[in-house]
């Protein structure tokens, strides 16, 4: 299967559909105006609302999610669709906070996938850190995923999560073949810790190209939060002094709209 449709429905929340089996991916679906507390002195407010309401998702057979602790990776209404999908994939100490069909992952353990008309995906937990080092007491334990299937022609489609560029990530580069890349991206910084920042920049993204050669880079969580302090136009014009070969493989998909994308 060469094929996969992706929908960006707002920050970091994809619905990935792979032949018959559906995964959403860091489910926000609160509406826009409220301020959510990270802890630590840091909060931010919700901009902008998803692009597709939840009620209005297909049927969900599992949740892909980086995180469980910060509102703008998990908010109350995607809180709500856990208990109705068959398993939920995110950090060993998220599954322990969730409890019920959630399933922690440790860097590099994986887990497959399957629906009843045959289609089976493998997912691949990828090391993720989720701020500058030392950080991860503070902001707390994050993953990525790494998706493979049968029929793939250009390697893995791998979701970066909520992290910086550091040594798990080159790692993943090392590991894997990434055709497809769903990066995290927005340069998430707070008042409080000043110039420090806990996501990708678009900088860092041309420098996780040259590393990882992926042939499609998606960019998610970028808009719809104050805390964001990169967002589409500024990482466009970054994206613009890199050379062809990366600039080339942004691909900025249509809010709401499921894009076919080879793989």
């Amino acid at each position: 299967m060469t094929g996969v449709r992706v929908t960006h429905i707002g920050g970091p929340t994809t619905l990935i559909e792979v032949g018959g089996l559906r995964l959403l991916t860091d489910p926000t679906f609160d509406p826009p105006g409220r301020r959510y507390a990270f802890g630590w002195g840091t909060s931010s407010r919700k901009t902008a609302g998803p692009a597709l309401p939840a009620a209005e998702l297909p049927p969900v057979d599992a949740v892909l999610l980086t995180h469980d602790h910060h509102g703008d990776n998990l908010d109350d209404a995607g809180r709500a669709l856990l208990p109705g999908v068959e398993v939920v994939l995110t950090t060993v100490s998220g599954a322990r906070r969730l409890g019920g069909n959630a399933r922690g992952l440790a860097p590099w353990d994986t887990c497959k996938l399957s629906s009843p008309d045959g289609t089976t995906v493998e997912v691949t937990a990828t090391p993720a850190r989720h701020g500058p080092p030392l950080s991860r007491p503070v902001v707390g334990e994050v993953t990525g995923f790494a998706l493979a299937w049968p029929g793939q022609r250009h390697g893995a489609l791998w979701i970066s999560g909520d992290s910086v560029l550091f040594a798990g990530v080159r790692e993943v580069g090392r590991r894997l073949t990434v055709g497809t890349a769903l990066l995290h991206l927005g340069g998430v910084g707070f008042p409080v810790t000043g110039p420090l920042r806990y996501t990708m920049t678009a900088a860092e993204a041309v420098d996780v190209c040259r590393l990882l050669r992926p042939r499609t880079v998606v960019p998610v969580h970028y808009e719809g939060w104050s805390h964001f302090r990169e967002a589409r136009a500024a990482a466009e014009r970054t994206l613009a002094g890199a050379p062809a070969e990366v600039r080339d493989v942004f691909r900025w998909l249509p809010m709401g709209t499921a894009t076919e994308l080879s793989v």
